[in-house]
């Protein structure tokens, strides 16, 4: 049985001139001719997304949408109506957020924060930006050191409240981000702690040493790209730290000191040498 708004493993039952058609337990399912690879055959599996086209038909793409039914993803507003409004979601059809399910009025150009979900009545794939009531911590799906998947919510005086795998809020310290974030970014992180009553800090990147063992070989081969040197050490600044390395000054440390116990690098006095 397939499943609109997600993505389905199906066989492909025949070709025609217009496509392959994909079993779905009926007639079959179409996927236009520009969507089908050039060696696929009768009963390839293919991976495709199912959503309705513009005259109400499901069809299926192997394209990426940008986000997929329970995602919360920042889409662009490119179009209005007296119903409502319609965001980029990646797609040949846009993706319709309806007036009731928006906090202020969507204008073209601009940039929402929205969850997308299946409409009851119509079985079609909308959005909304009415979605705080669904992040919940009374029930938590995480545990501390787990790899998450982090959405920039809102600023707070601490930091950025963050959304942990489209279902919690979690804090982001200030002092754990070297870079610039908006509304909306999406990043790798993981559960820092939980704190009673099931309030989370979270931190980006990979914790502890599995990190350190991923940044290893990046700076390895950065130092030969230049030559078995580069110019940075203990003491220099946090944000050249991760503007070159795109890591935390802490981490970046980490690493030196492994590569260092292990031999690879040697430490001078104002940067560090590939052995």
């Amino acid at each position: 049985m397939i499943e609109v708004g997600i993505y389905n493993y199906l066989p492909i039952s025949r070709f025609t001139s217009v496509g392959a058609y994909l079993e779905d337990g009926d007639k079959g399912l179409l996927l236009p001719k520009r969507f089908v690879p050039q060696d696929a055959k009768p009963g390839d599996v293919l991976k495709v997304f199912i959503y309705h086209d513009g005259d109400d038909r499901l069809i299926a793409t192997t394209n990426t949408p940008k986000g997929i039914v329970g995602d919360i993803v920042k889409l662009k507003v490119v179009g209005e109506s007296p119903q409502g409004s319609f965001l980029d979601n990646g797609l040949m059809k846009d993706l319709f957020v309806p007036k009731s399910q928006q906090l202020n009025r969507m204008f073209r150009g601009d940039d929402h924060l929205v969850k997308i979900y299946i409409d009851e009545r119509t079985g079609r794939m909308a959005a909304t930006e009415k979605f705080d009531h669904l992040l919940r911590n009374d029930d938590l799906t995480v545990k501390e050191l787990d790899p998450v998947q982090l959405t920039i919510y809102r600023k707070t005086d601490l930091g950025y409240a963050v959304i942990i795998n489209n279902l919690h809020i979690g804090l982001l310290y200030f002092n754990e981000l070297f870079r610039e974030v908006e509304i909306g970014d999406r990043l790798e992180g993981f559960i820092k702690k939980i704190h009673p009553e099931n309030k989370i800090d979270v931190a980006p990147g990979k914790p502890g040493y599995g990190k350190v063992e991923d940044e290893s070989a990046k700076i390895l081969r950065l130092l030969q790209e230049n030559d078995g040197y580069l110019p940075y050490y203990d003491k220099s600044d946090p944000e050249d730290i991760y503007a070159f390395f795109g890591m935390s000054k802490k981490t970046f440390k980490m690493t030196v000191g492994a590569l260092y116990k292990q031999k690879k690098i040697t430490l001078e006095k104002t940067g560090i040498k590939l052995v």
